[in-house]
């Protein structure tokens, strides 16, 4: 079983953005196996749209650090372990920008870059954007087209109906070909067929506690994915699955490691990464929690 860890991002945590090189080497030296990213532009006082099916919006979203130069803090103290976002809201970015930052990530880091992408949920995140916050599905998809053109072509360029990119020069490339992988977010039917359709792996959420049965669940939308693979002749085999588990705060660290494997046994999938922004608020505890779930879970 593969087991990776979010880096300290967000709230409390974020605040001590001085300790993410040595959060990040020490967890490599113990054996994990990826560590993460999130995006958030930024947290509404007044939220037309609240997180994860609430009014609200989350006190530690008030708080948070840049996904592209944490990435690459610990790109340059770590040497093995993958490096991931999940997500960024690809719609948010520009298209040559987004290209410019994950080619450097992917480069420094020696091909380690895990790219995943999703639309959001926050209108306010696309107002602040410039970015209408309707057809986000379709700019996403064009945004990928974007990425994939810069990556793969020299002069490379791309025009659609809402993503345009001048024809250039782009010779430095990913080291990872022909492109970094396109993982998404998604639960939602038109987004897991979309995975199906192009996407190289799936980004699901497992909570804790979560619901029982979570497994199967997790199943039924992956036989989505599977389908629209198979429709688009592609081999569901070839789309990867790695799992984020949201802890919630106060949660037993006993809890979350039956959890993982109960969803990994019930699956079959066996790539996580642990959240614990809501768990701990000093990156001093989140890297002890940390090491206590690898050594409970490797043992």
């Amino acid at each position: 079983m593969k087991i990776g860890f979010s880096l300290p991002q967000y709230g409390p945590q974020a605040r001590e953005g001085a300790r993410i090189a040595h959060y990040a080497a020490t967890l490599e030296q113990a054996g994990a196996d990826s560590l993460w990213v999130g995006e958030r532009l930024l947290a509404a006082t007044n939220p037309s749209v609240g997180y994860a099916g609430k009014d609200t919006i989350p006190d530690e979203f008030n708080s948070v650090l840049d996904p592209f130069l944490l990435l690459g803090i610990a790109a340059a103290v770590t040497e093995r372990v993958q490096l991931g976002t999940n997500v960024l809201i690809a719609p948010l970015h520009r298209p040559a920008h987004l290209a410019r930052a994950l080619t450097t990530l992917d480069v420094v880091s020696e091909g380690r870059l895990i790219p995943g992408f999703g639309i959001g949920w926050s209108p306010e995140e696309y107002a602040a954007a410039g970015i209408p916050f309707t057809q986000r599905g379709a700019r996403l998809d064009e945004t990928l087209d974007a990425l994939q053109a810069i990556w793969t072509t020299d002069p490379a360029g791309y025009t659609g109906r809402f993503v345009h990119v001048p024809e250039h020069r782009s010779e430095l490339q990913p080291v990872q070909r022909p492109h970094p992988p396109f993982y998404l977010g998604a639960f939602s039917p038109a987004g897991l067929a979309r995975i199906g359709r192009r996407g190289d792996g799936w980004l699901p959420v497992v909570p804790v506690p979560g619901p029982p049965g979570w497994g199967k669940q997790l199943l039924s939308l992956r036989a989505i994915i599977d389908e629209a693979a198979v429709a688009a002749g592609r081999d569901p085999q070839a789309i990867d699955t790695v799992l984020r588990v949201n802890v919630a705060a106060g949660t037993d660290l006993e809890l979350i490691a039956t959890t993982i494997e109960t969803v990994a046994a019930d699956t079959g999938f066996d790539d996580f990464f642990i959240d614990l922004l809501y768990v701990t608020d000093t990156v001093d505890a989140t890297l002890d929690t940390a090491l206590r779930l690898l050594e409970r879970l490797r043992g």
